[in-house]
Parts: C-alpha cells; sequence; structure tokens
C-alpha cells in the first residue's frame, strides 16, 4: 500500500490540472459520475494516504489501496476505476477505492495529523498517544488519525532509527522516545519522500526486509506483530523493548 510520501509525488504530477474543467467522468467507481460532469478543479491536495482531487463543491477521495495505479494520458487495458477527460487530457485510476466528499474538507480532515503537512502538529500528537497507553507503538505508527500517511515501511525505519522494540508500549516509553518517535515519524516521511523522487528509497532502508542489523550484525527478526499483525523487521539487541 502506497505511503503518504508516495501520494505526495502522485499530488504533484496532477498539477498540471488544476484550474482545468472536466468535461466527463466515467468508470466502474460506484459513485454519481453526474456529480463530477462540468466540474472545474480548484485544487489536488493530501491527507495521509488519501488523494482529494478538489472541486468546487465536491471532492473526489482516491485511495490505491494495495494494487491501486494511475495513468497520465494513457490508459490500461482494464477499464479503469475512475477516468477523468479534460479538453486536453486524461487521468485515469485503477484498482482504487474512490469516494465523493460534499461538504467542507475542514470537516472532515484533521490536517494536523499528517506527517507531511505544514500544518503537522507535534503537542497534539503527544496528547494523542498518551490516551492510548496500552497500545504497542507498532500499531500506534499505523492509526492515521495519529500519523496520517505513515506505514509500514516507515514504522519499520522509524523504530530501528529511534532504538524501539516495535512490541514496547506508548505509556512506558520514557519521554526521550516518546518526542523521538513523533519527530522521526516526520523527519523519515520526509526522507522517504526526497528518496523515492530520487529512486534511492531501498538503498536507504536499514532494517525494512534486511537479514542483518546494520548496527549490531546479527540476524534481524521478522515478525507479524501487534494487532495489525504487518510484517515488522527488528534488532532484538538494540531495540529496546520498553513494557
Amino acid at each position: 500500500m502506497p505511503e503518504g510520501p508516495s501520494i505526495v509525488i502522485i499530488k504533484e504530477s496532477l498539477q498540471q490540472f488544476k484550474g482545468k474543467n472536466l468535461l466527463h467522468a466515467s468508470g466502474n467507481a460506484k459513485i454519481d459520475m453526474n456529480l463530477l460532469e462540468n466540474k472545474k478543479i480548484t485544487d489536488i491536495k493530501t491527507w495521509g494516504k488519501d488523494l482529494l482531487i478538489c472541486c468546487n463543491d465536491v471532492t473526489i477521495r482516491i485511495h490505491l489501496m494495495m494494487w491501486g495505479s494511475y495513468r497520465i494520458n494513457e490508459r490500461k487495458e482494464t477499464k479503469p476505476r475512475l477516468s477523468l477527460e479534460f479538453k486536453d487530457g486524461e487521468i485515469n485510476f485503477y484498482n482504487t477505492a474512490t469516494k465523493i466528499i460534499e461538504g467542507d474538507l475542514n470537516e472532515v480532515y484533521d490536517w494536523s495529523a499528517d506527517v507531511l503537512s505544514d500544518e503537522w502538529d507535534a503537542k497534539k500528537t503527544k496528547k494523542k498517544l498518551r490516551s492510548i497507553p496500552q497500545i504497542n507503538v507498532c500499531d500506534a505508527l499505523l492509526k492515521q488519525e495519529i500519523f496520517a500517511g505513515v506505514g509500514n515501511i516507515i514504522k519499520n525505519e522509524v523504530l530501528f532509527r529511534i532504538f524501539v522494540h516495535p512490541e514496547s508500549v506508548v505509556g512506558a516509553l520514557p519521554a526521550k522516545q516518546l518526542n523521538e518517535l513523533i519527530k522521526e515519524a516526520r523527519n523519515y516521511s520526509f526522507d522517504f519522500l526526497k528518496w523515492k523522487k530520487e529512486y534511492t528509497l531501498r538503498k536507504h532502508w536499514l532494517i525494512y526486509t534486511k537479514k542483518k542489523c546494520p548496527r549490531c550484525n546479527i540476524a534481524v527478526r521478522k515478525e507479524y506483530v501487534g494487532e495489525t499483525k504487518r510484517r515488522t523487521f527488528f534488532c532484538d539487541n538494540c531495540e529496546i523493548k520498553y513494557s
């Protein structure tokens, strides 16, 4: 599933359609296509893993799920989930979850939770974490209402950066580790974005998919931990378990 930085890259690639009139919408998405006819694209935003194509009074929310993809000015052989046609171009989405949002987006999204947003609020994030003291940090990092945009790669790399075992309990983290968890969730997301644009992301992975810990030179453990049961890589020696 694409993480927040990858969605930001898609947003940037679609900026060419901002200000243009949508002439026709089609596809097999279960939405009312009539709501999109003759709309003007007023903005293109992201919130975490959501791509938001904003029109005058409605917003198209695109989530790429596990296998979603998109094409600009070209099509796959399969029918698109959503096709947006303009006078001089088109956008086609495949295997996505698509929804129409009516009304004010500020009433739908908490922009301060997005790790890549200018409105990110670390203090608010800490308050949210303190309200769930019994949860494992590996699960907390994947909660989009707290860390919108963080996915499994970011989770693994952040915990390795701050020397914290994924099965540590949020409420047991020392103040220093809690602050670093919040700080590095944002820092690594921007690093992810930079490396993704450079096509070097995999080269920078320290623990994700690795066989040996680069710090300890011992075998990395791979398990499916926490309530989310997502694939997790960690070092039992240098990542401390707080419980």
